[in-house]
């Protein structure tokens, strides 16, 4: 049985994901970096094929909150200090899907699909 095109789409979503995650956690970060980061993994993840667009923003608040029991300037980044949303159309199914923290994961998730 061959994958439907929402099927295929969704796919696209998860390696679009799993490239974002895992190519840019553990980048140093601070607050006054944030944005140029956020940028930067945007740019980066929409040059992959049937990427559409993608949302991320790093939260400044929990990054202030974390360096404030730190003698460091910067902390890693990991998905408790971002929030992503992307858009993958394939072949004219159009999937959004999301990351944010569940508990203490970071959870990704498909939002919705238009076939």
């Amino acid at each position: 049985m061959q994958p439907t095109t929402p099927q295929q789409a969704c796919f696209e979503a998860g390696i679009k994901f799993g490239s974002l995650y895992h190519q840019f956690a553990g980048t140093p970060v601070s607050p006054d970096s944030s944005g140029s980061l956020e940028t930067a993994i945007e740019e980066a993840i929409e040059n992959q094929p049937f990427c559409e667009s993608v949302d991320v923003d790093i939260l400044d608040d929990e990054l202030a909150a974390e360096l404030a029991e730190r003698s460091a300037d910067y902390t890693e980044l990991t998905g408790r200090f971002m929030e992503v949303e992307l858009r993958v159309d394939h072949e004219g199914s159009l999937v959004v899907a999301s990351m944010s923290m569940e508990g203490d994961y970071p959870r990704m998730r498909i939002d919705r699909i238009e076939a």
